[in-house]
């Protein structure tokens, strides 16, 4: 059930809200946990990533090849996705289909305790329902920068 407020913005249930913020907490706990595959796993077998560099992935197997090559990079820190005001949409067309816009911080904490963050990001996810089941099948990064955003 989703409604228009205003012209700006559509309202979903709080229970499909909720379910949304669950699926985005075990979503990034497993990248957090540099559990690659189980990550790949909440995309659908050809899900796209759109890097804000320009690169784009394609299907599981080139985002797995891609997040082992940055495995390194992560090699004696955590990692911490946190993810925040999302807004949730439901597709009027097909009720297994949602919009989802938010924002990305990234930390990173050493040995010693010491946290940097990594630049911001604003993401657009389109997430599907299978067999009940949330799966990310796109996702758009752009990183943020001064000034309007012209995607939004």
């Amino acid at each position: 059930m989703s409604q228009t407020v205003r012209g700006r913005y559509t309202l979903v249930s709080g229970d499909l809200y909720a379910e949304v913020q669950t699926y985005y907490a075990w979503q990034v706990r497993r990248v957090d946990a540099l559990d690659i595959e189980g990550f790949a796993q909440t995309f659908t077998e050809d899900g796209e990533v759109w890097h804000a560099g320009g690169s784009v992935q394609r299907g599981r197997q080139e985002m797995l090849a891609g997040m082992r090559a940055s495995l390194p990079r992560y090699k004696d820190v955590a990692v911490r996705h946190w993810f925040d005001h999302l807004l949730v949409e439901a597709d009027a067309d097909d009720p297994d289909t949602l919009r989802v816009s938010y924002y990305t911080l990234v930390a990173l904490t050493d040995r010693g305790g010491k946290v940097s963050f990594q630049p911001t990001f604003s993401v657009d996810d389109v997430l599907v329902r299978r067999e009940g089941v949330l799966f990310t099948s796109k996702r758009v990064i752009r990183r943020d920068t001064p000034g309007p955003d012209p995607h939004r």
